[in-house]
């Protein structure tokens, strides 16, 4: 009886590991072709970052790959980033970055590997590719070469309290300019609730400053230089200003994401331009949830063009396991995490995981989630990636893009007189390689 327990296990084992052999090799893709190998992926201490983290033990029973993780606040990664970079360290594998703010440093400093022949000759045929937004993935291309991978996408969306535009009579802003009468009927209405709020802090405002500017169909540089004073970038900025000034918070000049997601979420805003991504810490109250909606900027003079990002995934040109590392690449950028992930409220770059009964089922449960993910596809399809200038030094240049409209909120310098001392600075900025 022994010796027939123990065929019977040794066959159901020879089974079991017949089965996993053929699923990891039944497209023809060997996920279990680096088993054995460590990487070292350094991560950003966001939503999506933990995410990932959270899902990890799959990649590893899939690949047999050890994946070690360095999390970090946002700030701290990236000097660590730089350190490791700076000195060719082999030390990280595999990284969070986020191309529209440093892809184009990084790639001038050669510190992003080129992952074109990865996507089109080493991937597993369910990757598709193709079902990546082009925009994003365009905006993760620097002079032909496939920097990183998007992992999610986002970008400011304007949140209104429906029940106050409602109790206010207020009707929904069909156009750009129609946001001033209606913060202006809403404060006139609810004077103990700020009518609009958005970034003040000089840093992050070109974050969402970069929406106004271009649906007033303006840009940041022209002809190679910086082209700030022009008169649709003036209409994006007072447009922008008078509405922090007038009508936001006080001491809005020194708001960011998390000020503006707290204020909204405690009922003490009626309209939030803030990041697609804070769904996640609105909806944590379910007052908000209620009564919230969400849409896409209204169009200006030159239609809708939503700003959207993506945090990617990129491989250092330092690794000794990059082979490893791309496996882990493609896994958190392929269809099925992404579907695990949109589950989760991590809005995909890919179109298809919206498309799963999953998450059809998800959305139907919470009406808000519904209107947040029409705006989302919009992103996808229109979507621009231009935050501050697209030059080697975009961090820093977005100081000097935030400075006009901090200067017209606090009434510090007019507008022509601060755009034209940006612009000097920015030019200076543009020399930079």
């Amino acid at each position: 009886m022994r010796r027939k327990s123990n065929r019977a296990l040794l066959l159901a084992t020879l089974l079991l590991t017949g089965l996993c052999s053929t699923q990891l090799r039944a497209s023809g893709y060997n996920w279990r072709r680096d088993k054995g190998q460590s990487i070292r992926f350094l991560v950003n201490n966001n939503t999506l970052g933990h995410a990932l983290v959270s899902k990890k033990d799959e990649f590893e029973k899939l690949t047999g790959i050890k994946v070690t993780v360095d999390m970090y606040q946002e700030q701290q990664m990236r000097q660590r980033l730089l350190t490791v970079l700076n000195a060719k360290s082999s030390e990280i594998d595999v990284f969070m970055t986020l191309p529209s703010r440093e892809g184009e440093q990084f790639s001038a400093a050669g510190w992003l590997s080129d992952l074109s022949n990865r996507v089109k000759a080493d991937a597993s045929p369910d990757y598709d590719f193709s079902d990546i937004s082009k925009k994003l993935i365009d905006a993760s291309t620097i002079s032909g070469r496939l920097t990183s991978i998007p992992l999610n996408i986002e970008g400011p969306v304007l949140y209104w309290r429906a029940d106050l535009f409602k109790q206010c009579n207020v009707d929904l802003p069909h156009k750009l300019s129609d946001l001033l009468e209606a913060s202006k009927k809403l404060k006139a209405c609810k004077p103990q609730i700020a009518p609009f709020v958005s970034r003040g802090l000089k840093p992050a405002v070109a974050y969402t400053l970069s929406n106004f500017v271009h649906n007033f169909g303006g840009s940041y540089m022209k002809d190679g230089k910086a082209d700030l004073c022009s008169q649709k970038n003036r209409d994006a900025y007072e447009l922008y200003s008078t509405l922090l000034r007038d009508y936001g918070p006080p001491g809005v000049a020194t708001y960011s994401f998390l000020q503006i997601a707290s204020l909204y979420s405690a009922g003490r805003a009626a309209m939030a331009f803030e990041s697609s991504g804070q769904i996640v810490y609105i909806s944590q109250n379910p007052e908000r949830t209620k009564d919230t909606s969400v849409m896409l900027l209204p169009p200006g003079p030159s239609g809708s063009v939503p700003t959207a990002i993506s945090w990617n995934l990129a491989i250092s040109p330092f690794s000794a396991h990059q082979d490893a590392a791309w496996l882990f690449v493609q896994w958190a950028s392929g269809p099925t995490l992404q579907k695990e992930l949109m589950l989760q409220g991590v809005p995909s770059p890919r179109s298809s995981p919206a498309t799963s009964p999953e998450y059809k089922k998800w959305l139907d449960e919470v009406p808000l989630r519904q209107r947040w993910n029409g705006v989302l596809e919009e992103m996808r399809k229109n979507g621009s990636s231009e935050v501050g200038l697209p030059i080697v030094a975009n961090a820093e240049s977005r100081d000097y893009v935030g400075s006009p409209s901090v200067n017209l909120i606090l009434g510090q310098r007019s507008f022509d007189e601060s755009c034209k001392q940006a612009d000097a600075a920015l030019d200076q900025l543009i020399q930079k390689k």
